[in-house]
C-alpha cells in the first residue's frame, strides 16, 4: 500500500513537472520611453485639442500594446467586458492579466477603470498607484487617479494629480476640473 501511494505520488510528480517547466512567463513589457518623448513633445506643442489627439492615440497604441500574445488576449477581453458594462468579469480578466504580467502597467490601468465604474475607488485607487509605479509618465493613471481621489473627497491630492497629468498633456479632458489657485480671479 505505501508503495502505491509513492509511486502515485511520484507519477503525479512527474507528470506535473513538464506542465511547470514550461509553464509561459510574460516576458517584460517594451520598453516604450523614446517613443513616448517623441509623443509628449509632439502632444504639448500641439495648439489645441484637436491637434493633439493624433499623438494621444499613439499614446494608447503603445500603452494597450501588451508583453506577449496571451497578455493581449486578456487585456482585450477585459477592455471589451468594459465596454459592454459586465465590470466584475472585466475585472477578473484584468486580475489575471495582472497576475501573468506583474510588470506591465496597463493591465493595473484597465483594472482600476473597471473598480472604478464598479464604485470600487480604493480598489481602484491601489491599481492606480501600482500602474504609476511601473510607468511614471501614464497619463490616463494621472488623470485615472484625479477622478478616483476626487470621488473619495481627497480634493487636494487629486488636483496633485491632475497638474501631474497636465505636465504631460495639457489637452486632457479633465483639465476643465483644475481648480484655480486660491486668490485669482475667475
Amino acid at each position: 500500500m505505501i508503495r502505491a501511494g509513492f509511486i502515485s505520488f511520484f507519477l503525479s510528480a512527474v507528470l506535473a513537472f513538464p506542465i511547470a517547466a514550461t509553464a509561459q512567463a510574460c516576458p517584460r513589457p517594451p520598453d516604450i520611453r523614446d517613443q513616448m518623448d517623441v509623443l509628449f513633445s509632439l502632444v504639448q506643442q500641439a495648439r489645441n485639442e484637436g491637434e493633439a489627439r493624433p499623438a494621444v492615440n499613439g499614446m494608447w497604441l503603445l500603452w494597450t500594446r501588451a508583453p506577449d500574445a496571451k497578455a493581449q488576449a486578456l487585456l482585450d477581453d477585459g477592455r471589451a467586458k468594459i465596454r459592454l458594462g459586465d465590470h466584475e468579469a472585466a475585472t477578473q480578466a484584468l486580475s489575471d492579466l495582472v497576475d501573468y504580467c506583474p510588470d506591465y502597467a496597463e493591465g493595473y490601468n484597465q483594472r482600476a477603470f473597471a473598480n472604478f465604474l464598479q464604485g470600487d475607488y480604493q480598489s481602484a485607487l491601489g491599481d492606480l498607484d501600482a500602474a504609476l509605479m511601473r510607468n511614471p509618465r501614464h497619463v490616463a493613471a494621472l488623470s485615472g487617479k484625479f477622478l478616483t481621489l476626487h470621488a473619495l473627497g481627497r480634493r487636494e491630492a487629486a488636483q496633485e494629480s491632475l497638474r501631474a497629468a497636465l505636465t504631460l498633456n495639457p489637452w486632457i479632458p479633465e483639465r476643465r476640473m483644475l481648480a484655480k489657485p486660491k486668490g485669482t480671479a475667475l
